[in-house]
């Protein structure tokens, strides 16, 4: 499987974790959550045709696979509440970001119509910002992983939730790749200037084919985007021994 080559005009600068939105609450009271999910799209930009992703697969209310392969997480943890954003890959699983689900009381997960899933499980990954959250209700869509990493200048689209919010596309380019500045042992890692935002974290990074590249867990202080690029995300759901359980805080 190709790993993304490394770009010499990699980016540099200070480097910040995309983080979700904390409220700040005690162990006794929980915050009240976020209101349900806002059934329309917000692009940014005017993302590129996502033809294999079935734009032509229209649901009854007119989202097509892509928007709905995306969900809404809110984390509710002892002393806080944050948001994130995740995507399915099979009918009962979603892949999202360690940061997303740590130091977690209680998962809920929302589709793109508002609906509430239940959660059966969920594990984390040690080397990379990865998690993976098994659902007891089958998920609306996911899409299919790519086969290899994409290359700089190639298109890319972002399917999420940012401030826990409405479903948001935004459409940018791959600039190239950089070595991962949170997580020493992972390595090289894919940028782009799809604008995400806090809640944006553990989005979908999609090509114009719809297929995943890339998991959104980053952004820079000038505003770029970092991505676990999709061979590493599959070489670690191919290894058994990559997650483990989440701990309840």
């Amino acid at each position: 499987m190709r790993a993304p080559t490394r770009d010499p005009r990699r980016p540099s600068g200070l480097l910040a974790v995309l983080v979700t939105t904390f409220v700040a609450t005690s162990c006794a009271a929980v915050p009240e959550l976020p209101p349900p999910v806002p059934q329309d799209v917000v692009p940014s930009v005017a993302p590129p045709t996502l033809s294999a992703a079935g734009s032509d697969q229209l649901s009854p209310d007119g989202f097509d696979a892509v928007q709905r392969m995306a969900v809404r997480i809110r984390n509710v943890g002892c002393a806080s509440l944050s948001t994130g954003s995740g995507f399915a890959v099979d009918e009962h699983t979603l892949i999202t970001n360690r940061h997303v689900v740590a130091d977690s009381e209680s998962l809920q997960v929302s589709t793109y119509d508002g609906r509430d899933l239940d959660v059966s499980a969920a594990s984390t990954a040690a080397l990379a910002d990865l998690a993976v959250v098994r659902t007891e209700d089958p998920l609306p869509s996911f899409p299919q992983i790519a086969d290899d990493d994409p290359e700089e200048g190639d298109d890319v689209t972002v399917v999420g939730y940012p401030a826990g919010g409405r479903l948001t596309v935004t459409a940018g380019r791959v600039i190239g790749t950089t070595r991962d500045p949170l997580h020493e042992n992972l390595g090289e890692v894919l940028v782009t200037d799809a604008p995400v935002e806090p809640g944006s974290s553990g989005s979908a990074a999609l090509d114009d084919d719809g297929d995943v590249i890339g998991v959104v867990y980053a952004k820079t202080t000038d505003g770029r985007s970092l991505l676990v690029p999709q061979s590493t995300l599959r070489e670690m759901l191919d290894d058994t021994s990559a997650f483990t359980e989440l701990t309840p805080c």
